[in-house]
């Protein structure tokens, strides 16, 4: 019976859908779908980063560093996330990059959730040794 009530693990679930938990392109009329909001757990090995800027971004967002050290880049701006519970909010129109200093889990909520930002797991740059 589907009573609108989902209940999972974050670290099993992100592994599904390249660790979104929540969004637009979850199935439509579950628990999970939503056109408002997004949600990511990302597990990160040290060195990866993101293999291209996001530009044009009409979303918000808020990334909450949960462990590791984790490197946002905004124009003319470079922000680092040390101490678990650090994190960083930016708006609508701010282009942004993103790499791992160390291994790093972060949880990300974009919003609205809109389709077109997606990077492939091929175009996620591994830098690690």
């Amino acid at each position: 019976m589907d009573d609108g009530v989902y209940v999972g693990n974050a670290g099993k679930d992100a592994a599904l859908d390249r660790g979104w938990l929540l969004g637009h392109f979850k199935a439509e009329g579950g628990p999970l779908h939503s056109d408002a909001v997004e949600v990511k757990w990302g597990v990160h090995a040290r060195g990866e980063q993101r293999a291209q800027w996001v530009q044009g971004e009409v979303r918000a967002a808020l990334l909450v560093l949960i462990s590791g050290r984790f490197r946002l880049e905004f124009p003319g701006r470079s922000v680092l996330l040390e101490e678990q519970g650090d994190y960083v909010v930016w708006g609508q129109g701010v282009d942004h990059s993103w790499t791992a200093e160390d291994e790093s889990v972060v949880l990300t909520v974009r919003w609205p959730s809109v389709p077109g930002y997606a990077v492939s797991r091929e175009e996620v740059q591994d830098g690690s040794p």
